[in-house]
C-alpha cells in the first residue's frame, strides 16, 4: 500500500493531491453535518428534549472547524478517527425501519471523510516537510 501511495504521489505531485483531498474533506464534512442535522431534527421531532439531539450529533464535528481552517495535518488525522464514530452510528441507523437511507448516506459520508482526511494528513505533512528549511 505504501509503495502504491508513493507511486501515486510521484505521478501527480504532492501539492496537487493535497488540494484535491482538501476539497473532498470539505465536501464530505459538509455532507456529514447536513445528514446529522437531518437525523437530529427527526429525533427532536419525536421527543421533547429541544435541540439536544442536534447538538450532541453535530458538536464533535464543529469542534474541528479550527483544524479545517488552519489546515493542520494532525487535526485532520484526529478528524478521521472521529468520523469512524459516525460510521458506527450510520451502521446502527441502517437497522432501524425507515432510516436505512439515512444510515447508508451517513456511512458513505463518514467513510469518505475518513479516507480523505487520512490522505490529506499524509500529503499535507509531507508538503510541510518539503517547505521546511534544513536544520543545522
Amino acid at each position: 500500500m505504501r509503495a502504491a501511495l508513493e507511486g501515486f504521489e510521484a505521478k501527480h505531485g504532492i501539492t496537487s493531491l493535497t488540494q484535491r483531498t482538501r476539497g473532498i474533506v470539505l465536501g464530505s464534512y459538509v455532507a456529514l453535518i447536513i445528514l446529522l442535522l437531518i437525523g437530529g431534527w427527526q429525533l427532536q421531532a419525536q421527543s421533547s428534549n429541544g435541540f439536544l439531539p442536534v447538538l450532541v450529533r453535530v458538536l464533535p464535528l464543529v469542534l474541528f472547524l479550527p483544524t479545517l481552517y488552519t489546515r493542520r495535518p494532525r487535526g485532520h488525522a484526529w478528524l478521521a478517527f472521529v468520523s469512524l464514530l459516525y460510521f458506527m452510528q450510520g451502521v446502527m441507523l441502517t437497522t432501524l425501519p425507515g432510516k436505512t437511507w439515512l444510515g447508508l448516506l451517513e456511512i458513505v459520508a463518514s467513510l469518505t471523510l475518513f479516507i480523505s482526511s487520512m490522505l490529506y494528513a499524509r500529503w499535507r505533512s509531507r508538503q510541510l516537510q518539503d517547505q521546511e528549511p534544513p536544520r543545522l
